[in-house]
């Protein structure tokens, strides 16, 4: 009875408007930036298309519809752990197995805006994570880690978002030593703004590409192009991130959501 009431209370505060809904997903289209590897690395996911199937026109007269051409990993997306060969291995593990009841968590925010501005190369540590822990609470298990960079802000091209040059992209992202911590917290998972979760510098780090490599390596998940996070308390919000159930999916572009008290 107390988890009815509980609902019950949840929907009338949702009707009433004493809970918001913020939207933390980039549009998706032929313009959505795309994660681009070096030939080393294989082959690349294609850009997102739309396929015209009818238009209200001799092709079906009454409605219209079309099909789409992406990748799993393409515009504000969730890396389920089989993304990585980490983990591989790691029981249900596709998009088509994992629980539903890890799609609705809460969320921490860290907001390194200023030095992300200051420095696009910018590495969230441990240390930034507890100092943030002493000021906000714990992060608790079972919760997702958003770090907050405002760069969905330079989601206005591919260029300024990707920021690549002769060295490879710079973006921010977290430190092995800040994956490593988190995952002593036991966290659901990790989520950047940038078109990954990890920064654009993570090859060279021990072990390359550590929010991959560790975070879905024991079974965690990730989400990359997220937008909005300034528009999130440090604590309090509540993520809802369902991917689509694909046979043998490694991620799945999303809608992802925030339920956030109004103050």
């Amino acid at each position: 009875m107390q988890a009815q009431a509980l609902l019950a209370n949840f929907a009338s505060a949702l009707a009433a408007g004493d809970i918001s809904v913020v939207d933390l997903t980039a549009t998706l289209g032929p313009d959505t930036p795309v994660l681009y590897l070096p030939p080393q690395f294989g082959k690349n996911t294609p850009s997102f298309k739309m396929h015209e199937i009818s238009n209200y026109d001799a092709n079906g007269p009454w409605w219209a519809w079309g099909w789409m051409e992406l990748g799993e990993h393409t515009g504000t997306h969730f890396d389920a752990p089989s993304h990585w060969i980490s983990g591989k291995d790691q029981p249900n593990n596709t998009t088509d197995t994992l629980s539903p009841q890890t799609f609705v968590a809460p969320a921490n925010v860290i907001d390194v805006s200023q030095e992300v501005a200051a420095n696009p190369d910018f590495l969230l540590t441990a240390d930034h994570v507890r100092a943030w822990e002493a000021k906000h609470g714990a992060i608790e298990p079972g919760s997702w880690v958003l770090m907050r960079s405002d760069w969905y802000h330079r989601n206005t091209s591919t260029e300024a978002f990707l920021n690549s040059d002769e060295n490879g992209p710079h973006t921010p992202g977290p430190s092995v030593d800040c994956v490593q911590y988190l995952l002593t917290k036991g966290v659901l998972g990790f989520g950047n703004e940038c078109v990954g979760t990890d920064a654009g510098s993570a090859a060279t780090f021990d072990p390359p590409f550590p929010a991959h490599a560790l975070i879905l390596g024991q079974g965690g998940y990730g989400l990359a192009s997220l937008v909005n996070l300034d528009k999130l308390p440090p604590k309090g919000a509540m993520v809802v991130v369902a991917p689509l159930k694909i046979v043998n999916g490694t991620g799945s572009p999303v809608r992802a959501l925030a339920l956030v008290p109004k103050s």
